[in-house]
């Protein structure tokens, strides 16, 4: 969890560390429980495509060990403050498009008088004046870059005055209508990368492996996706089905030579 007197993943966005996360969509909590003996750099927790709902996710924040953003339901101020409410660091708020649309997530992420978060939560409520005090210095406010009209205002969104850009690739790809990787895809991309770099702001990119992630890092983004609760268990089922299958399946007896005259 957050703890604003000492916060973690903004400094380290800010000094440009490379950073992988553990994205989880499932809604167990169980499993972030189980990620964090990894030590993962950071957690991430989907509600906008994921099962988690407002008690899970109060779970799987205080469960996680590790720096943990949320991926928020939409860009309404009440489903970014549902989430640092929680305790997350930071939030990435969905299909962001302008610059206008981007300062309102920052707003929303700041208390008066630098912005208009609303004051309340059951952790927040523990120390609040505390937590009132550094809670601005310490919170991420990041947004997602996903289609075609957000790239072509990545540089207004970079200067909004977020403190992350993360570029959601697989709904980017289907709103240029290219595949994953493809010229118009990369190009996109570096697009965003670029204006990120131009505004000084932390950029990051979904990637579907860590080998991907470790591709989007030498690119230059500062923070990608080294994998998720469902593509792990998936690649676990896979690989464990086809190694049953494999040992065991009898081997095939050599057919019996027929004798003369038979």
């Amino acid at each position: 969890m957050l703890d604003p007197r000492a916060p973690r993943l903004k400094p380290a966005l800010a000094a440009g560390t490379p950073l992988g996360a553990v994205w989880f969509t499932l809604g167990s909590v169980a499993l972030v429980e189980v990620a964090r003996r990894a030590a993962p750099d950071l957690v991430v927790i989907d509600m906008q495509h994921g099962l988690f709902d407002r008690l899970t996710l109060e779970a799987a924040v205080a469960a996680a060990a590790a720096p943990t953003l949320v991926r928020t339901r939409d860009d309404h101020a009440a489903s970014i403050g549902e989430a640092l409410d929680a305790g997350a660091d930071g939030v990435l708020v969905p299909l962001v498009e302008t610059g206008e649309a981007a300062a309102a997530v920052a707003a929303a992420c700041r208390y008066p008088p630098a912005g208009r978060r609303s004051g309340g939560g059951i952790r927040p409520l523990g120390d609040f004046a505390a937590h009132a005090a550094h809670a601005n210095e310490g919170v991420v406010a990041g947004v997602m870059i996903e289609t075609a009209a957000g790239v072509a205002a990545a540089a207004a969104i970079a200067g909004s005055g977020v403190d992350l850009v993360f570029v959601g690739t697989g709904d980017l790809a289907l709103s240029l209508g290219d595949a994953p990787g493809g010229e118009a895809h990369r190009a996109a991309c570096r697009a965003v990368l670029e204006a990120c770099r131009a505004a000084g702001v932390a950029c990051g990119a979904f990637a579907m492996s860590a080998d991907d992630a470790a591709a989007r890092i030498a690119e230059g983004f500062t923070l990608s996706v080294v994998t998720s609760d469902m593509g792990l268990f998936e690649d676990a089922a896979r690989a464990a089905v086809a190694r049953f299958a494999e040992a065991a399946t009898p081997p095939r007896r050599p057919r019996r030579a027929k004798r003369a005259g038979r």
